[in-house]
């Protein structure tokens, strides 16, 4: 079984965090990440000076990207799962990527990793794990 991956998670991961060895572990089992999440994380690199296509082409060098993590490209009813979350996690700050992200867990029926604590405040029907 999969395991959704927040780009907050991947993130830590590609940077050594703690924690970021429970990231490690679900990238060996098989992880995916929804293309938001994944604009995010490339996003936030890019910000950092990284060049978006030479982070994309490493990770597939390496063995990661394509093999170990998947993105996910979403389906339509993605949209409606997201604008649906909006109520339950408004008063949390949930972003619209954050929602994405634990939408793709809902529809994968996955355990959703993430760095981000506000997540833990939200009663939600997916497995949510806190890293850190």
């Amino acid at each position: 079984m999969t395991t959704v991956l927040d780009a907050s998670a991947l993130l830590a991961w590609l940077q050594g965090e703690p924690d970021s060895e429970r990231v490690d572990e679900a990238l060996h089992h098989g992880a995916t990440i929804h293309t938001v999440n994944w604009a995010e994380v490339l996003t936030k690199l890019a910000s950092r000076g990284a060049v978006p296509a030479d982070v994309t082409r490493q990770l597939t060098e390496r063995g990661i990207l394509g093999q170990l993590l998947n993105v996910d490209a979403g389906q339509p009813g993605d949209a409606e799962a997201v604008a649906d979350l909006y109520a339950p996690t408004r008063s949390a700050g949930l972003s619209l990527g954050d929602r994405y992200c634990l939408a793709l867990g809902q529809r994968l029926a996955a355990t959703v990793l993430t760095t981000d604590r506000a997540w833990s405040s939200v009663s939600l029907s997916v497995t949510v794990e806190l890293l850190r």
